[in-house]
């Protein structure tokens, strides 16, 4: 595998003490041996490829290939927001650029994308530790309020800082806005409901087996682990912010991970949550460009994340740990010695165009991606595993057109990620205001 960040990234060591892995038992897959087929192979077993296994199950044989454990990657450390999202261009950026109808229909698959989430939590009887009524994003700043009630939207409700202490919101923020769609969750407990019941279904799902070939055959498409060789007739690509390089050759350039590192406190009291103010546990994050997201969990323990570090090492990751905390502390300066029990870091992913996409890899008849999330995968991750699911079988994807356009390459090849760094500055500088 040709991958972007150094091995540090792609080991171990930055989700450890990820707090989801003592919330719920590991999944026992098997590793993959010996040689099968089947018509749909699938590289990738987070929210994508496992979605897009359980839409696929009950028309044709399936297989999932994980490279690590179950929930190893960004679907099993992700801080489990399923809400709107899944592109980083502005409702206006976005009309500019693919007009009115466009926009309005992309709007409506990251709402479908949520209602999807609730179905399958319905439907398969999931039990994931769903909370909060929607979203709200709380304002930094003067400026950035301001831009909140120019564009607030006609089903939410816009908060002025005096509301929010009456809502159980306290903390140095001058008003917000609520959208009515979206909830929080458990992300481990979900992905792995949502994989027993690819199972029961008929699906096959391995655990460290990473594809390290694809092959194209007369039949369709070989692909080769370090123990054995799947023979399919399609190959679906989830593999998001863990993309290599290589397989296939396309993927190379068109995406670009970044981190995003998660802690969470230990339970906190009845007057310890009065003594901040905050008391809801509806699901926030703020209006900086490089944004904080938070939410006190159903146990009283409070989660907050954000952006993540540029490099990946030991001592890069430290720092952004230590950060993190240094942030939360600014926050909500009551809890500055309430200690944080869990910390851990993934990778979210972007495109250049900075909008998610499905659809087939050119020049590769049978091979299909969907990735670029842009830090929502919890909804646009199922949503398009779907998608990827119903291109399998030669049906329409339901896709918004903008989903459907085949992503350009970053500049810089392998070393795009310099790119990062200005751009963080940019923002850093923006979020002054």
């Amino acid at each position: 595998m040709k991958r972007v960040f150094p091995d540090y990234a792609y080991s171990d060591a930055p989700r450890d003490g990820c707090w989801w892995d003592e919330t719920v038992p590991a999944l026992d897959w098997p590793e993959f041996q010996g040689n099968t087929k089947v018509d749909v192979a699938v590289v990738g077993g987070g929210f994508t490829g496992v979605s897009a296994a359980l839409h696929l199950a009950e028309a044709a044989s399936v297989a999932v290939f994980e490279a690590g454990p179950p929930g190893w990657g960004a679907s099993g450390r992700n801080g489990g927001f399923c809400c709107l999202g899944g592109s980083k261009l502005s409702p206006a950026a976005m009309e500019r650029r693919y007009g009115r109808d466009a926009t309005r229909a992309y709007a409506t698959a990251e709402e479908d994308a949520v209602n999807l989430v609730a179905d399958l939590l319905d439907r398969h009887g999931i039990k994931a530790d769903r909370h909060s009524s929607g979203e709200t994003q709380l304002a930094h700043s003067n400026h950035a309020m301001d831009v909140l009630r120019r564009n607030q939207g006609e089903i939410g409700v816009l908060h002025d800082a005096a509301d929010l202490p009456g809502l159980g919101l306290g903390g140095p923020f001058l008003g917000g806005y609520t959208h009515p769609v979206g909830f929080g969750l458990n992300p481990r407990k979900y992905l792995f409901g949502l994989a027993k019941a690819a199972e029961a279904l008929g699906a096959r799902v391995f655990q460290n087996s990473p594809v390290q070939r694809i092959d194209k055959t007369a039949s369709g498409f070989a692909l080769k682990t370090h123990t054995g060789q799947v023979n399919a007739e399609i190959v679906l690509i989830c593999t998001n912010g863990y993309s290599s390089e290589d397989i296939p050759d396309w993927m190379s350039g068109r995406y670009m991970p970044a981190q995003s590192t998660v802690m969470v406190t230990r339970p906190l009291s009845q007057a310890e949550q009065m003594e901040q103010g905050w008391t809801s546990d509806q699901m926030c994050y703020d209006t900086r460009n490089l944004l904080h997201y938070f939410r006190l969990m159903p146990d009283g323990r409070f989660l907050f994340g954000m952006r993540g570090g540029l490099r990946s090492s030991v001592q890069t990751e430290a720092s952004i740990r230590a950060k993190v905390q240094q942030d939360f502390k600014k926050m909500f300066p009551a809890w500055s010695q309430v200690e944080a029990t869990h910390l851990w870091s993934g990778l979210v992913c972007m495109s250049r165009a900075l909008t998610p996409y499905v659809g087939p890899i050119p020049e590769q008849p049978g091979i299909y991606a969907g990735f670029a999330y842009h830090g929502n995968g919890v909804a646009m991750g199922t949503y398009c595993g779907r998608a990827l699911a119903r291109l399998a079988l030669g049906q329409n994807a339901g896709l918004p057109t903008l989903m459907s356009q085949t992503p350009q390459r970053f500049p810089m090849g392998r070393w795009r990620r310099a790119i990062m760094p200005p751009a963080y500055a940019l923002m850093a500088l923006a979020d002054l205001r």
